[in-house]
């Protein structure tokens, strides 16, 4: 069955899905460790592994190729960003220092950068180099 291009619920999911993923997946993976880590030498680091930041970029490739082989790079780009930012936000809100609004920033420009890129990819790569728009939609 063939989906009419003029549906809106298409751009619409390409948005929610990866919009509501990437906080999920935050807290999945980064949402439990507070804590940095005091070494004997008394340097610190963390709070994040970087297997758990490495986690949670491969299982945000999931949702982003699902929205960006489908749809216009729009839903999926907006929808991750906006996911990661908010998530990062809520997360980092209780410093003192209000520098993670900074941190909240560098995630903002980083997820908009690295889905805009990735999206591109896959979407010249599953349709054909055809990154807009939404020709060839089956159902």
């Amino acid at each position: 069955m063939r989906r009419r291009l003029d549906d809106p619920s298409l751009p619409l999911w390409a948005f929610l899905v990866p919009a509501l993923a990437a906080p999920v997946l935050w807290a999945a993976w980064l949402g439990w460790d507070q804590q940095y880590d005091v070494h004997p030498d008394g340097s610190t680091t963390g709070p994040y592994a970087a297997w758990q930041v490495a986690g949670l970029v491969l299982t945000l490739l999931i949702p982003l190729y699902w929205a960006a082989s489908r749809q216009s790079i729009a839903g999926p780009v907006a929808g991750i960003t906006a996911g990661l930012t908010v998530a990062s936000a809520y997360d980092w809100s209780d410093d003192a220092s209000g520098l993670f609004v900074i941190g909240v920033g560098m995630i903002m420009v980083g997820s908009l950068v690295t889905t805009t890129a990735v999206s591109l990819v896959i979407a010249a790569l599953t349709r054909g180099g055809r990154p807009g728009g939404a020709i060839g939609l089956t159902g």
